[in-house]
């Protein structure tokens, strides 16, 4: 690891899958990663709290994509609000909506193309997963729950989170944050 938190790409796995994220602010993924804590199946619950923008890129791609993140982090940090609940089929998420982001998401996703897999190519859904894999019931108490809870949160986006796929957790590259 250098000195600025960036884990050199010497000391990662080749081919291991690039992973992107809309980096939440402190208090925000503090609250969601509670959540998360409370709510995902503790054997499951391997990651903190995040926003995925792209699930997938190939490794081959990681000084281009650092490019575009880094012009792109020159903006203004992106609005975004958690509006309310996703329903999951077998969980629940908190939706995000963020035109900024989308915005951003769309620029990036015109410079990877024909690199996107199935799962990158759909139309963008922001959230915060904080329960999967679980019985349909369990998600529907949990959406009743917390619907009647929920008010809207509005908020700035930190960064762009870089992260590689290896063993099934996901080994930090760099965060990229707004500067505008």
């Amino acid at each position: 690891m250098n000195r600025e938190g960036e884990v050199l790409a010497a000391d990662r796995k080749r081919g291991a899958p690039l992973l992107v994220t809309a980096e939440l602010p402190a208090d925000v993924l503090g609250w969601a990663d509670g959540l998360r804590k409370a709510h995902y199946p503790p054997e499951r619950n391997l990651l903190r709290a995040h926003v995925t923008l792209f699930h997938a890129l190939p490794p081959s791609v990681e000084g281009e994509l650092v490019d575009v993140l880094a012009d792109l982090a020159r903006c203004a940090p992106p609005r975004a609000r958690i509006d309310g609940l996703m329903k999951l089929d077998n969980g629940t998420a908190l939706s995000v909506e963020s035109q900024d982001m989308a915005r951003l998401h769309a620029v990036i996703a015109e410079r990877m193309h024909g690199l996107l897999t199935d799962q990158d190519s759909r139309p963008l859904r922001l959230h915060v997963t904080i329960q999967n894999k679980v019985a349909p019931a369990a998600a529907r108490a949990l959406q009743a729950q917390l619907g009647a809870q929920l008010h809207p949160i509005s908020f700035r986006f930190r960064g762009f989170g870089l992260y590689a796929w290896e063993d099934g957790l996901w080994r930090p590259i760099r965060v990229l944050p707004f500067r505008g």
